[in-house]
């Protein structure tokens, strides 16, 4: 039989019933936040497989990596020579339950903004090194070497992360804050050869002094990495631990301290050699300003470390000897690639 609608529910129905113009207009906001992802996926795709990034643009990634790299570790040692350590009592929190520091524990408020605003550096360490990777991958052709090479960064300092959990943990023990501190000089070495690289093309490296010259360069690297190693030890057996409670390693500090210096007199000699080899041989003008500069640097460190000892260690000469460091590190970086070349990277435009 068939069923009849009332002229009464039929305008009822008429009535609760949207327009349906209006069904189509209304957005929920779950569709709204969809719609936002998948418009931002879009253009991390057309980002991906269209865009190519101006030279300038990565360029000045792979400087902002090597300056927050070396920013790191001298930030690093106003850490230690504060005690400001365990300013952030755990991790990846500074204090439990909150990412900021509260200055609510009984810890000094500048012993948590020092340490909190070392930390802080580290994102600014990761977004440089990460931004220089992400920038190379869109290079066309790609440059699997200096791929490998940009990927060093973002990994270091992701590693340095964890470990520096590591170190909160343990109480500041001395075996892991040495570490800390010579990945990051390592991680800074690595940032100054991904920025030349950067500059050049991938063909075969041609070198521009004598074999054993350049073997020689190479070698300075490697005294100047057991001078640092052996630094490191000296301001372990000394008084600043980042910490007034932390052990302290057990080495007398003058036996420490005069193998330290040893080593550097034998760097010191060693480059010396590799400087007048370099002007022997007239070697490029670039390669000797930096030559220049290693010397001097050297020099001055050698004088911050003598006057460090004979005035008992104060904590301005420290960080002075840390900031030395990080500069002979980059600098000794530089004098190692230019002691060969290769031909410029080709020209990046926006669209290839």
């Amino acid at each position: 039989m068939a069923m009849t609608t009332s002229p009464t529910e039929s305008a009822t129905d008429t009535a609760a019933a949207p327009p349906a113009a209006a069904q189509a207009t209304t957005v929920t906001p779950r569709r709204r936040r969809l719609s936002t992802v998948l418009g931002w996926l879009h253009g991390v795709w057309k980002v991906a497989v269209g865009w190519r990034p101006p030279m300038r643009l990565i360029a000045a990634f792979a400087w902002a990596a090597v300056i927050s790299n070396a920013l790191i570790s001298v930030t690093g040692s106003v850490v230690r020579v504060t005690g400001s350590g365990l300013g952030c009592t755990t991790w990846p929190d500074c204090q439990p339950g909150t990412l900021v520091p509260e200055y609510r524990t009984g810890m000094a408020a500048i012993h948590q903004a020092i340490e909190f605003g070392n930390r802080t550096i580290t994102g600014i360490v990761l977004v440089a090194s990460l931004g220089t990777f992400l920038l190379i991958t869109l290079i066309r052709p790609a440059r699997r070497g200096l791929l490998w090479l940009a990927a060093i960064g973002p990994i270091g300092v992701v590693a340095q992360a964890v470990w520096g959990g590591i170190v909160v943990y343990t109480g500041l023990k001395w075996w892991t804050v040495m570490p800390h501190l010579l990945v990051s000089l390592v991680l800074l070495f690595a940032a100054v050869v991904t920025l030349v690289r950067l500059r050049e093309n991938d063909s075969p490296a041609r070198l521009l002094v004598p074999r054993p010259l350049w073997l020689l360069s190479w070698l300075t690297v490697v005294v100047l990495g057991a001078v640092v190693v052996i630094g490191s030890l000296v301001t372990a057996a000394g008084p600043h631990a980042g910490d007034a409670t932390t052990p302290r390693l057990d080495w007398d500090i003058r036996d420490s301290a005069q193998l330290h210096a040893d080593l550097m007199f034998l760097y010191l000699g060693l480059i010396a050699a590799l400087g007048v080899g370099f002007l022997a041989i007239r070697a490029p003008r670039k390669l000797l300003v930096r030559m220049g500069w290693l010397v001097g640097i050297t020099l001055g460190q050698g004088a911050v470390g003598l006057a460090q000892y004979f005035l008992g260690v104060p904590a301005g000469l420290v960080v002075l000897h840390v900031l030395g460091a990080v500069s002979l590190i980059a600098t000794a970086a530089s004098v190692v690639m230019a002691t060969r070349e290769r031909g410029p990277a080709p020209a990046l435009t926006d669209r290839v």
